[in-house]
C-alpha cells in the first residue's frame, strides 16, 4: 500500500497515538453500522469512511468550547467531543435519550452541551449561522473560532457565497471547512463548478485560503491548529479545501456504481486511518498488540452500548408534548403602560420601542440593508448609530439569506437579533432559513431562535409587484414561527418590545402606509403588551368585522362613514398566536361576521379565520362567513390599478349585503 507523507513535527507519542484513537473509533462505529443496515436495524446511514481525517484533525484542534457546524457524514466530529455512543445509538434509533426526541434523523441534530449545531438537508444556510456565533463572540471580545463544514457541491449554493462575503466584511473568526471528496451525491465535480480549486473561490472575498491533503491527518491537525490560533489572534475567516474521497455512496442506498474502479482503488491506497496506523507502527508509537488492544476496547464499547439502546422503550407520542416543544417556553413578562405620554406616529413608536429593547438588552443587535448611518430605507433606526454603536447597528451586504441565518447563529451564541427586511417583499430571498431554520430549531433539538424579523409591508403607496406585498401567509402557515401585525402605534411599541423578549422567532409586520399616517398618544415609558390578545375597538350587535394592519383603519373609515351600523371591530394585533376567542364570542353575539384582509383572497389568514368560525360557531350564524380581500392578481403600480386591487373599495357593499342578509 502506498504511504502518505507524514511529519510529526514536534508532537508527541501521546499526541500521535490519540489521533490514531479518534480515526479508529469512528472508522468501528460504521463498521458497525454497516452490518446493521445490512440486517434491517438501521434505516439509513450516511458514510464518512475516508473522510474521517478532516473531522479529527478540525475538533482536534478546536477548543471544546468552539462550536463546531458538521454535515451528514461528519461522525468523528461527535465522537471527538467524546458524545457518548449509546446517546448517538439513541439518535439513530429515534429513541428518548438521543438529542431530538425521535424527531431528527442521523446527524440532523445540534447539541450545546458539546458546541455541536447541528446540518438541515438545505446545506447552505449552516454557512450564515457560523457567521453568528463568530460575531457573538467578536463582540464579546473572546478569542474563540468557528469551525463549518461543507461539501464540494454545497459551494454552488448562494448561501454560501453570501455567506462568505459576510464573513470577510465583518472579519469574523469563521474556519470554513470544504471537504472535495469529487461527487455531490452522483453529480462529478466537472459538472458542478469550472474553477480548478474551490479555494480560489476566497480571493473574490479578499479572504485567506488553503488546500489540505484530507486524508492525512497530520497535515490537517498541524495546519488546522496553526491557522487556528492565528484566527484567534487575529480575527478573519479563513477557507480551507481538503482533498479527500468518500469510498461509499451518498447514502448507503445510492452504491457507488457511477464511480470508476480505478478512482475507487487509488483513493483505497490513501485510507486515512491505514496508512496513519502503518506509519505510527513504522515509528515505533503504536505496536500490533496496542492496536489490537484499542480495536477490542472499542468493539466491547460499541457492542454495549448498543445493547443498552436496544433495551431504550420505543418513543411513544404525546400530543401534549409535540404541540408544546414547537415553541421555546417563554413566560411572558407584563410592564404596564404608563406615566407621561406623547402623540406619535406608528413609526416613531416602532423606533422607540427598540431603542427602549436595546437600552434593556445588551446582547441585542440589528441587522439589515442601510440601517446604520443611513437609518434605513424608512429611517426607523435613525440615530441608533450614534447612541449604540455600528457593532449593535450593522449594516449588511444585500444577502437576506444569510442574514436570516446569521441572526440564527447570533441566537445559538447567546444573543438576540433583529433583522430588518427593507422591504416585505424581499424576504422571499430568505425565506429557506426562517421556514426551515428558525421555525423547526425548538422543535428539532430545543434550541431557541430568538430573532426578530421587522417586514415593512403593505400597499397604498404605488410601489408595484414588489414592494407593496402584504405576504403574512406565508408564515402563519408554518408552525413555529410568530406572527404580529400592528395597526396602531400604542400596540406596535408594546408589541415589538414583546417580540424582542421572546426567545421564539417573531414576523413583525410594518405597514408602510400606515407609518407617517397614524398618530396616537403612546407612553414615553417602555411597556410590553401580550401576544394572542387581539383589541375590540368598537362594539355593536348587528356584525362582527375582523380585521388587521390597514384593514382596520379602512373599516373604522367605513363605520364612521356609516353610523347606523352597529359592529363589533376586531383588530387581532397579532396572528400566531391567535385570539380565537375574541372571535368566537363575538360571533356569537352577532350572528353575522366578515373577515377583510389586504392580502389577496386564496390561502390568506381570512380563510382559516372562516372555516374556524364555520367549525366552531356554525349554530349561531344567521349568514355565510363573509371574506373581503385583494384580487388574485400581483398588485400594480398605477393609483388606479392599485385601488382596484385593494379590497378598501369593495369592503363597504360587502359589509351592507351581509347585513341585508
Amino acid at each position: 500500500m502506498k504511504q502518505l507523507h507524514y511529519d510529526r513535527k514536534n508532537l508527541s507519542d501521546q499526541v500521535l497515538l490519540e489521533l490514531y484513537k479518534k480515526l479508529l473509533k469512528p472508522r468501528m462505529v460504521e463498521e458497525k453500522m454497516l452490518i446493521l443496515i445490512r440486517q434491517g436495524k438501521v434505516s439509513k446511514w450516511f458514510s464518512g469512511i475516508g473522510q474521517e481525517a478532516i473531522s479529527v484533525g478540525i475538533v482536534s484542534a478546536l477548543q471544546p468550547d468552539e462550536y463546531v457546524l458538521p454535515m451528514h457524514r461528519n461522525l468523528a466530529v461527535f465522537t471527538s467531543r467524546d458524545i457518548p455512543l449509546h446517546r448517538l445509538f439513541s439518535q439513530w434509533q429515534g429513541k428518548a435519550n438521543g438529542f431530538t426526541k425521535g424527531r431528527e434523523r442521523s446527524f440532523h441534530f445540534g447539541t450545546q452541551e458539546y458546541h455541536i449545531v447541528g446540518m438541515i438537508s438545505h446545506l447552505g444556510p449552516q454557512m450564515g449561522v457560523a457567521d453568528g456565533i463568530a460575531l457573538a463572540h467578536k463582540l464579546r471580545q473572546e478569542k474563540k473560532i468557528t469551525a463549518v463544514f461543507t461539501g464540494e457541491g454545497g459551494t454552488s449554493e448562494g448561501d454560501f457565497h453570501e455567506a462568505l462575503n459576510i464573513a470577510s466584511v465583518w472579519e469574523l473568526p469563521v474556519l470554513f471547512v470544504i471537504e472535495n471528496n469529487g461527487y455531490g451525491l452522483s453529480t462529478p465535480t466537472n459538472e458542478q463548478y469550472r474553477c480548478e480549486h474551490l479555494a480560489d473561490r476566497a480571493k473574490g472575498y479578499g479572504m485567506e485560503s488553503h488546500i489540505i491533503d484530507g486524508n492525512n491527518i497530520l497535515d490537517v491537525y498541524t495546519q488546522v491548529q496553526a491557522i487556528a490560533q492565528s484566527m484567534r489572534e487575529n480575527p478573519r475567516p479563513v477557507l480551507i479545501e481538503f482533498l479527500t474521497f468518500r469510498m461509499r455512496g451518498h447514502e448507503e442506498a445510492c452504491g457507488t456504481k457511477y464511480v470508476p474502479q480505478e478512482l475507487m482503488d487509488m483513493w483505497e491506497k490513501k485510507d486515512p486511518l491505514e496508512n496513519y496506523r502503518l506509519y505510527l507502527k513504522q515509528i515505533g508509537v503504536l505496536s500490533e498488540a496496542m492496536d489490537q488492544q484499542l480495536r477490542e476496547e472499542f468493539k466491547k464499547e460499541i457492542d454495549k452500548d448498543w445493547q443498552v439502546v436496544q433495551q431504550e422503550p420505543e418513543i411513544v407520542a404525546d400530543l401534549t408534548t409535540e404541540l408544546a416543544d414547537m415553541y421555546a417556553p417563554y413566560q411572558y413578562e407584563e410592564v404596564k403602560p404608563g406615566g407621561e405620554v406623547a402623540n406619535i406616529r406608528l413609526i416613531d413608536a416602532i423606533s422607540q420601542g427598540l431603542m427602549q429593547s436595546f437600552e434593556r438588552h445588551d446582547n441585542l443587535i440589528i441587522m439589515g440593508q442601510d440601517i446604520a448611518e443611513y437609518g434605513g430605507a424608512f429611517k426607523v433606526t435613525d440615530g441608533f448609530v450614534d447612541k449604540f454603536g455600528k457593532a449593535r447597528i450593522r449594516n449588511t451586504p444585500i444577502c437576506e439569506s444569510a442574514v436570516v441565518s446569521a441572526a440564527m447563529g447570533y441566537s445559538i451564541n447567546g444573543g438576540k437579533a433583529i433583522m430588518e427586511m427593507q422591504f416585505g417583499d424581499f424576504v422571499s430571498t430568505g425565506f429557506n432559513p426562517i421556514v426551515n431554520y428558525l421555525a423547526k430549531i425548538h422543535y428539532r433539538w430545543n434550541e431557541k431562535a430568538d430573532v426578530v424579523v421587522r417586514m415593512p409591508c403593505g400597499g397604498g403607496t404605488q410601489a408595484g409587484p414588489f414592494h407593496s406585498q402584504t405576504n403574512e401567509a406565508w408564515f402563519t402557515k408554518t408552525p413555529g414561527l410568530k406572527v404580529v401585525y400592528p395597526a396602531f402605534p400604542f400596540d406596535a411599541k408594546g408589541l415589538m418590545n414583546t417580540a424582542i423578549n421572546d426567545p421564539n422567532p417573531v414576523i413583525f409586520f410594518e405597514h408602510k402606509l400606515l407609518y407617517r399616517s397614524i398618530y396616537q398618544d403612546v407612553p414615553k415609558d417602555y411597556y410590553t403588551l401580550a401576544f394572542g390578545k387581539a383589541s375590540l375597538l368598537r362594539e355593536g350587535e348587528q356584525v362582527s368585522i375582523v380585521t388587521f394592519g390597514a384593514g382596520v383603519h379602512w373599516a373604522l373609515e367605513i363605520l364612521d362613514a356609516n353610523p347606523q351600523i352597529k359592529a363589533d371591530l376586531i383588530d387581532l394585533r397579532t396572528l400566531q398566536p391567535l385570539d380565537t376567542e375574541t372571535v368566537f364570542n363575538s360571533v356569537k353575539k352577532t350572528n353575522k361576521v366578515i373577515i377583510l384582509q389586504e392580502d389577496s383572497m386564496f390561502g390568506g389568514i381570512a380563510s382559516d379565520l372562516s372555516a374556524m368560525i364555520m367549525e366552531n360557531c356554525f349554530e349561531y350564524l344567521d349568514a355565510p362567513v363573509k371574506r373581503v380581500a385583494s384580487i388574485e392578481t400581483a398588485i400594480p403600480f398605477v393609483k388606479a390599478l392599485e385601488e382596484q386591487y385593494l379590497p378598501k373599495g369593495r369592503f363597504e357593499q360587502a359589509l351592507k349585503d351581509l347585513l341585508a342578509y
